[in-house]
């Protein structure tokens, strides 16, 4: 079959297997014990720091495609664990405050140090660097590629239970995304574009159920990883309309300025004098950019703003 396979595993580090589970469990389970993992629970999707309880967070986030890559492997007869592993590890690099985090470390890693900074390499890195004290999670060339080549910008991902997960991550936010800013009042259920929500769905359910049933009757007939044409081309138009309403819209922006007052702020305050980053920064041996880069993208929203507010607030009003 096209499943890839969960043995031998090839690892970088050759380590002797384990009686009770295969290679890719093992891998899912390091990703789930992992300090970044848990971080995911207050590092926001949509919203910053949101006050109701309701939203999603980069950990729900991550469960949701987790669980719909699952059901979509299962159907295909592919490596349901392979796609599980790949699923939770995905989003661990992720920076604070969403898309727009994202956009601003990069800017400021471009301008002050010629680098640059894309979530899903950082993922990478927190895997096979920065967790255990620098030693990694040592993980099977698999589950490394599916997580470095799950976003648009990167390289495909070379098994089909990777492809899985690059697809699904944008079936799951797509619709949750909606949910969330139809729940903050951001938009209306009747401001989405009609076409897709006609070949899509009116709930968020039922979208990803036409989306995922398309995508399994496609992928079994082409022999990988596609989508329906007539659902591929709404999916597309609703995170086009998505991007231009909620990620980049007019309520985005106004935090836009915020989030990037704060991020600049601590990403200079770290990188004029690296004696302020805890603990070396992470990786022993980094340079001063990557150092700057692994502390500040580690960070929660709710963290990140702590260390701004200590940093800007005098003391004297911070009581």
């Amino acid at each position: 079959s096209a499943a890839a396979r969960s043995w031998p595993a090839r690892r970088r580090v050759p380590e002797p297997d384990c009686g009770l589970r295969s290679p890719l469990q093992r891998d899912r389970d390091r990703i789930v014990h992992c300090k970044a993992f848990r971080r995911l629970k207050h590092k926001t999707q949509v919203f910053v720091a949101p006050e109701g309880d309701h939203y999603r967070t980069r950990l729900t986030h991550t469960l949701e495609v987790t669980q719909i890559a699952r059901t979509v492997a299962r159907a295909l007869r592919l490596n349901e664990d392979l796609a599980e592993a790949i699923g939770l590890g995905h989003d661990l690099g992720h920076p604070p405050f969403g898309h727009i985090g994202e956009a601003v470390l990069d800017d400021c890693l471009r301008e002050r140090f010629g680098g640059g900074f894309k979530h899903f390499e950082h993922s990478l890195r927190v895997v096979d660097v920065l967790e255990r004290d620098g030693a990694g999670l040592n993980l099977g060339e698999d589950v490394r590629d599916g997580i470095l080549c799950h976003s648009g910008r990167a390289p495909q991902p070379r098994t089909l239970e990777g492809r899985i997960v690059r697809l699904v991550d944008r079936v799951a936010y797509i619709n949750h995304d909606i949910d969330d800013a139809v729940r903050a009042g951001v938009i209306g259920e009747a401001d989405l574009p009609a076409g897709p929500i006609a070949v899509l769905g009116r709930t968020g359910s039922a979208r990803i159920d036409v989306l995922v049933h398309d995508l399994v009757e496609h992928a079994d007939r082409a022999g990988d990883i596609v989508q329906g044409q007539e659902a591929g081309a709404a999916m597309d138009e609703l995170r086009t309309w998505m991007f231009e309403h909620v990620y980049l819209g007019p309520q985005a922006r106004a935090e836009h300025e915020r989030i990037e007052r704060v991020i600049r702020t601590l990403f200079a305050h770290y990188a004029d004098d690296p004696e302020r980053i805890p603990d070396g920064g992470g990786a022993p041996g980094a340079d001063l950019a990557q150092r700057v880069t692994d502390y500040v993208a580690g960070m929660t929203d709710r963290y990140c703003i702590r260390v701004f507010e200590e940093l800007t607030v005098p003391e004297s009003f911070a009581a």
